[in-house]
């Protein structure tokens, strides 16, 4: 019998086993920009028809899409957002964001924003709502919450997927590199040690109880992404570090919005296993707000433009 592996107890590991899948949220990719029924998802996300079913199920079985009838002979459906499935907005937008600044963008669809609210195009930010300054990682302290612990590392067995984002056609790609990273729940849980302190192979792998193999070429791939750097800090033996670069920094909202999904949905019943500290030391209370009027938007407050790579805009609401 193997030995059981224990990991850091964690809202955005919980919400990982649910969205970290890139068919997944390539399939919640589409639902953002209209897609409703299987065939407009198939388009979308060039997912193979098995795999496409497959990942609505799951996702329906995870309470984030429901079906809905559309017609009875014979009968079809379209696949709709839950409440669950709304409060993902935050994590999509800066998902959307983090690809706007640091991924390849030539040819590819691209989505404008404009809020309800203020009547402005606007790009989303991430705020900490209890002084109103944007968040970055580097003045983000957490402590450790009620919830803090560890508990037995199950995790459910999938093919890495990342071939889907990397092998779209440019036409309708949107989210392809974030895609790949948010996806990979293994390359999400080595940058979830990095923010927190966490910088070599050894101290890394206790805390996400990977498999040495597995950890080593998540660490490579994200090298190789531009994500993370390699810094020796011993000759003899040599060992490494690995430090997040700029584009590596600019990940923690993603993060962030997921521990916020994590900790609404998945948290154990003593409380969030971390609590985080803003600057001064106040709560942190993340938000995404619109850079032209600052305030929290919410998918209904949104109308969106699809900007086709090769078509015209098409005007739709979120």
């Amino acid at each position: 019998m193997s030995e059981q592996k224990f990991i850091r107890t964690c809202s955005i590991w919980r919400a990982l086993e649910v969205v970290g899948d890139t068919s997944i949220l390539l399939i919640l990719e589409a639902s953002w920009i209209g897609a409703r029924r299987f065939d407009e998802f198939r388009t979308r996300t060039g997912l193979l028809q098995a795999l496409l079913s497959d990942r609505l199920k799951r996702l329906i079985a995870a309470g984030i899409l429901e079906k809905r009838l559309y017609s009875t002979a014979p009968p079809r459906f379209e696949y709709h957002r839950t409440a669950k499935g709304q409060d993902l907005y935050w994590t999509a937008l800066m998902m959307r964001r983090w690809d706007r600044r640091w991924g390849a963008s030539e040819g590819k669809l691209d989505i404008i924003l404009r809020h309800r609210t203020c009547g402005h195009e606007f790009e989303p930010v991430p705020t900490c709502l209890a002084c109103g300054e944007e968040i970055v990682a580097p003045d983000v302290n957490w402590a450790e919450g009620p919830g803090v612990g560890w508990m037995v590392a199950r995790y459910s067995r999938r093919r890495q997927q990342r071939a889907a984002a990397a092998d779209r056609p440019a036409e309708t790609a949107l989210m392809d590199e974030v895609a790949q990273i948010t996806g990979d729940r293994w390359a999400s849980l080595v940058l979830r040690s990095i923010f927190t302190g966490l910088h070599k192979f050894d101290e890394i792998r206790r805390d996400t109880a990977m498999a040495t193999n597995i950890l080593s070429e998540r660490l490579s791939w994200l090298a190789g992404k531009g994500v993370i750097r390699a810094h020796e800090y011993s000759t003899s033996p040599r060992r490494h570090e690995y430090r997040l670069t700029k584009k590596g920094v600019d990940y923690y909202p993603i993060l962030l919005m997921l521990l916020q999904w994590g900790d609404k949905y998945y948290v154990a019943p003593e409380g969030p296993p971390l609590i985080l500290r803003h600057r001064d030391g106040h709560d942190l209370e993340p938000a995404v707000t619109c850079s032209c009027c600052n305030a929290p938007v919410q998918p209904q407050d949104v109308i969106f433009e699809v900007v086709e790579a090769s078509a015209p805009v098409l005007s739709q609401a979120s």
